[in-house]
């Protein structure tokens, strides 16, 4: 069985949407595009390359597909894996790209049985709606987290209310010297509660 892996750039108050710049995906009057580039530095640089060049296949849903199709077909010198490793894309309405290497799903099911066959791990970049899915669905391995030092209250978000219960354990982590951390947290059962200073 495979693990998915989802890999996010977010600010403090969780919003995730458009973290590369201003056009990447302005829907819902996003007016912050573009929030992640102050804070660039070597040490982030240099996780995110570490991140790049790990074998993994791709889900991705219809937006960040679209925004990924025009830029990485030709820019394979950054990242390689991105063109050679298998891409599915969830979408309803879409069934045919150009870009090498990619398969159309259409559902939940589709990606169980995806989970469960064999290959590299699988990767989720972006597409917030596809993570909420995951999330619900109790189908989240590992989180890979680039927390950065902004909030910016509207906006699509990693987390939203109808996420399963599940707790994580940090097993790696980093914070640049612009202030961002880069935490990966995997999965570690149930939530345990009890009573603070029993």
């Amino acid at each position: 069985m495979r693990k998915i892996i989802v890999l996010a750039m977010i600010t403090l108050d969780g919003v995730m949407q458009a973290p590369g710049g201003p056009e990447e995906d302005e829907s819902g009057v996003f007016k912050y595009g573009g929030w992640t580039a102050p804070y660039g530095d070597e040490e982030g640089l240099r996780v995110v390359q570490k991140e790049l060049a790990q074998r993994a296949e791709y889900l991705l849903g219809r937006k960040t597909f679209d925004i990924w199709a025009a830029f990485w077909p030709d820019h394979a010198d950054f990242w390689p894996g991105i063109n050679e490793g298998t891409k599915y894309v969830m979408s309803k309405t879409k069934k045919k790209t150009d870009w090498k290497n990619t398969v159309f799903i259409d559902s939940l099911e589709d990606i169980k049985k995806l989970k469960k066959s064999e290959g590299p791990d699988i990767q989720v970049w972006g597409s917030s709606t596809i993570v909420h899915l995951l999330l619900k669905n109790d189908l989240v391995d590992e989180l890979r987290l680039k927390i950065y030092p902004v909030v910016l209250g509207k906006g699509k978000k990693l987390f939203d209310d109808d996420a399963t219960a599940e707790a994580f354990t940090l097993t790696e982590s980093v914070t640049t010297k612009t202030g961002v951390f880069l935490a990966t947290y995997k999965r570690a059962g149930e939530v345990k509660t009890g009573i603070v200073g029993e």
